[in-house]
């Protein structure tokens, strides 16, 4: 019994021919997300900004809006609250206070007293804005160090184009992630610096996927015109790129809907990391490799004996 397949067998659809359209597309949004970064910035969460953060839980079902009625007269600024978990548990967030410590201590008694002691404080964080900015670095310092380790790893399994091309694709996942964050205004905290060390893995596996089917179709078609080539290559490992990315946006979408606020944000970036990634990895590495000097492995001057292997028909992948 034949299996179900999403993309046909022998498929071959133009992806290199239309590389300076997708360059352009993505000259753009990589414009777009620096500028989005520049002029708008990110809506840092606690993490990075700094401020109050309360975890409660209550008898039975918290009522929210009455709870944040009740903060937001105190006046303390910037107040969010949300549901996590159980329907009983909550997570406040305010706004750094000015004054110091002292002040935030002053926030956490004014919330304790508007709320009550029927309800149950199971941890209370502050964090300072010296903290919050190492925090930021180290986010960044992590983020860095990965793109570049996986150069590294890309460099030494494949050759230095291979290497240059993954990263221009990766630092463009990146660098959308973070405009898109940007455009909709979404917490920007480190479990989102996570999502993009996960979408950077998850691009690379893409990319390195398809970079072996043209690595080894290199060695096989030695007097095959490298655009056609490249754009085979991309058609054998179409099917297991969709296939393996609508399986994994099935379980971030579960997430996203299913997870609760808690991981919302987190999930969001990893749909919009797999939908950009495959994209960058089909679209942008691969035709990238044109204009990095890519040799055919034993190129014989004249074509003898290439007759032989452009007659093989490339297998899909599987």
């Amino acid at each position: 019994m034949r299996g179900l397949r999403l993309i046909p067998a022998g498929i071959d659809l133009s992806f290199i021919p239309k590389r300076v359209a997708f360059f352009a597309f993505s000259a753009t949004l990589v414009a777009a997300s620096v500028g989005l970064f520049t002029i708008k910035g990110l809506n840092y969460g606690i993490d990075f900004q700094g401020g109050i953060m309360i975890e409660v839980r209550t008898d039975q079902g918290a009522d929210i809006g009455a709870m944040r009625s009740s903060l937001l007269e105190l006046g303390l600024g910037e107040v969010a609250l949300q549901e996590f978990g159980a329907p009983t548990d909550v997570l406040i967030r305010i706004q750094k206070q000015e004054g110091g410590d002292k002040a935030q201590q002053t926030a956490v008694t004014a919330v304790k007293t508007v709320l009550g002691s029927k309800i149950d404080y199971r941890r209370t964080e502050f964090v300072g804005p010296k903290v919050s900015v190492e925090l930021f670095w180290d986010g960044v310092l992590a983020v860095t160090l990965a793109i570049l380790a996986i150069l590294v790893y890309i460099w030494f399994r494949f050759e230095w184009q291979f290497g240059l091309g993954a990263v221009v694709a990766l630092t463009h996942d990146v660098i959308s992630t973070v405009g898109i964050f940007s455009l909709l205004g979404l917490e920007f905290n480190l479990s989102t610096v996570a999502a993009v060390l996960t979408i950077a893995g998850y691009s690379i596996n893409d990319t390195v996927v398809v970079y072996d089917r043209v690595r080894e179709n290199l060695r096989k078609f030695k007097t095959r015109p490298l655009p056609q080539l490249l754009n085979d290559s991309i058609n054998q490992t179409l099917s297991r790129t969709v296939i393996t990315s609508l399986t994994t946006l099935l379980a971030l979408l579960a997430l996203f809907f299913l997870g609760g606020a808690v991981i919302r944000d987190f999930s969001f970036a990893m749909i919009w990391g797999v939908v950009i990634g495959t994209y960058s990895s089909i679209c942008l590495a691969v035709p990238l490799l044109l204009y990095l000097n890519v040799a055919q492995r034993g190129s014989v001057a004249g074509g003898g004996g290439g007759g032989v292997e452009e007659a093989a028909a490339a297998e899909p992948a599987p």
